[in-house]
């Protein structure tokens, strides 16, 4: 059965989380035992010398190519705040299922494995020539992901993926 198909088709690639890799030991002789904290569901920070009072996140990602369809944009929009000017991005991605199942972004159950604070890295063309590589910070981080396109068949087709930057605060001295 046909499950229609994408227009005008990108590729783009996602960093998500990677918690298994991040079970190990992040800081070596240090006193944490893993890089990820199971009781509030994100990265730990780790700090790198006595000085250092934030740290860094400690992250693990897992990089996949996928194809989507490219909505509304809006790439560093300048917005005015306190301390002077910061760039405000936001996309809106619609990825077809059968492009997710094939890159293994679908779980046994169907679902889309795309989640909230999964990052988008880069943007290629179809032919794979890099377009846009998106900076981090403050990057583009999924904000939500719905499924679309029922009515057409018996399945959904359609993921619709909104990504929207981090606000940024306070930095250790020297990053």
């Amino acid at each position: 059965m046909p499950r229609g198909r994408l227009i005008f088709p990108f590729i783009v690639e996602l960093e998500q989380l990677d918690t298994e890799a991040m079970s190990h030991d992040p800081d070596g002789d240090g006193d944490k035992t893993s890089g990820y904290d199971s009781v509030f569901r994100e990265p730990i920070s780790v700090t790198e010398d006595s000085d250092d009072i934030v740290g860094k996140a400690y992250r693990v990602d897992r990089c996949t190519r996928v194809r989507c369809q490219i909505e509304d944009q809006e790439f560093e929009a300048i917005r005015q705040v306190l301390g002077g000017t910061s760039p405000d991005s936001a996309i809106t991605l619609v990825f077809h299922f059968k492009d997710l199942e094939a890159a293994n972004l679908v779980d046994d159950n169907g679902r889309a494995t795309v989640r909230v604070n999964d990052r988008l890295a880069k943007i290629y063309d179809r032919n794979e020539q890099l377009i846009e590589t998106i900076r981090n910070p403050p990057g583009l981080f999924v904000t939500s992901a719905t499924s679309a396109g029922f009515g057409l068949g018996k399945h959904r087709n359609l993921l619709i993926v909104k990504f929207g930057e981090r606000e940024q605060g306070i930095q250790s001295p020297g990053r």
